[in-house]
């Protein structure tokens, strides 16, 4: 460490006399003026080189960070680092200087991207394994949060004054009241198009009078109640992450714990139960849109007047049809509420983060939703409901 900064640096993978093994010897001065050389020099010698070669750092003179990376570049942040540890035949300055650098090596090689592959057979393999243990891993957690939140909810029902009725009021009027316009908007339309469609169809066999079946068939049981679900899933679920993602990133969470509030019962809890609460009427609404929007198709193309609709709707349509139906929305609401919030938790500190897991709320909602719906169907089939 004391030869004179004038004195170029070497590397050079040489055998040993006493021993007939190669040894990687360091010698003259590794810093900023010599950085090009001392590249050139190392990027020749690495195809030569196994992963953990013998170093020898007798004859080295002086070395900065530039010196220093070259030098981690080549030993890689594993054989640095013990050397920084084990090694006492190098200067102590050198073993600090050397310590330091394989801890930002480490780093940046923690985070280097992984080099491009080509897409066999077991390549596709191992990217499904990959794929399921991050589903299984996201199961975990949303149970894990399923539970931490009935368990906040049992904790809470039980002690009014830990209600939290303000933030219960807004967040229905946020998630129920806001979402009247898009729902019946949304569901009139579709019943009009459902109506359209089945009257296409049925015109070919004189049956026309089946598509008012068709229309309370289908809102009753599953449109009204699914699109209500979706619709929320993505704006609900989308605003929960948002807002307390946000709420993340500025350390607000954090400061709530501090003053030993618990963030489950003051953000969670009230969005959860406004969103359970208010979609069932939601779902109510989108089923009498639809099954209005399609009374009018059926009035003005098939000249079936509103008083035969009504008959027919009273006559062919079960009540339990509409029971089966809202019975689902508040499982729904439930899944909705509790992954928007969790993907809101699981924010790291960026805004890129936050649009990253709002993305995901509404992707795994509505992925949630529709299993859960196919599951309800196939178990209504079942019992004959």
């Amino acid at each position: 460490m004391n030869r004179s900064p004038t004195t170029p640096g070497l590397v050079e993978w040489l055998p040993l006399p006493e021993t007939g093994q190669n040894v990687l010897r360091f010698t003259g001065d590794w810093t900023l003026p010599y950085f090009a050389e001392l590249e050139s020099q190392l990027d020749a010698l690495k195809p030569s080189l196994p992963e953990t070669p013998d170093v020898d750092f007798n004859d080295v003179g002086r070395v900065d960070t530039a010196g220093a990376g070259l030098i981690a570049v080549a030993l890689g942040p594993k054989c640095l680092h013990w050397l920084a540890e084990h090694d006492h035949d190098v200067p102590r300055e050198l073993r600090a200087l050397l310590g330091t650098v394989s801890d930002a090596v480490a780093e940046i090689y923690a985070h280097r991207p992984p080099p491009p592959r080509n897409f066999g057979f077991v390549d596709m393999l191992a990217d499904v394994g990959t794929n399921v243990v991050h589903v299984r891993r996201l199961a975990f957690k949303l149970l894990g949060f399923i539970g931490a939140t009935l368990e906040t909810l049992a904790r809470t029902v039980w002690r009014p004054r830990r209600w939290r009725i303000t933030a219960l009021v807004a967040n229905m009027e946020q998630t129920g009241l806001h979402a009247v316009p898009i729902v019946a908007l949304l569901s009139f339309l579709i019943g009009a198009v459902i109506a359209f469609l089945g009257a296409t169809a049925l015109q070919r066999y004189g049956a026309t009078v089946f598509t008012v079946d068709l229309v309370s068939y289908a809102f009753l049981r599953e449109l009204g109640v699914l699109l209500t679900a979706i619709i929320l899933a993505g704006r609900t679920a989308s605003a929960f992450t948002a807002q307390i993602g946000s709420m993340k990133v500025g350390e607000e969470i954090d400061a709530m714990r501090t003053m030993g509030l618990d963030p489950m019962e003051l953000l969670v809890l009230p969005r959860v139960l406004a969103l359970v609460i208010v979609t069932p009427l939601l779902a109510f609404l989108a089923v009498m849109a639809g099954v209005v929007g399609g009374a009018l198709v059926c009035w003005f193309a098939l000249d079936i007047t509103p008083t035969m609709f009504i008959s027919v709707f009273q006559t062919d349509t079960p009540l339990r049809y509409l029971w089966l139906g809202l019975g689902k929305a508040p499982v729904f609401a439930f899944l909705i509420a509790v992954i928007g919030c969790l993907e809101g938790f699981k924010v790291q500190g960026s805004a890129q983060s936050v649009g990253e897991r709002t993305t995901s709320s509404v992707v795994q909602s509505i992925f949630l939703v529709i299993v859960v719906d196919a599951l309800a169907a196939l178990f209504f089939m079942e019992m004959n409901w």
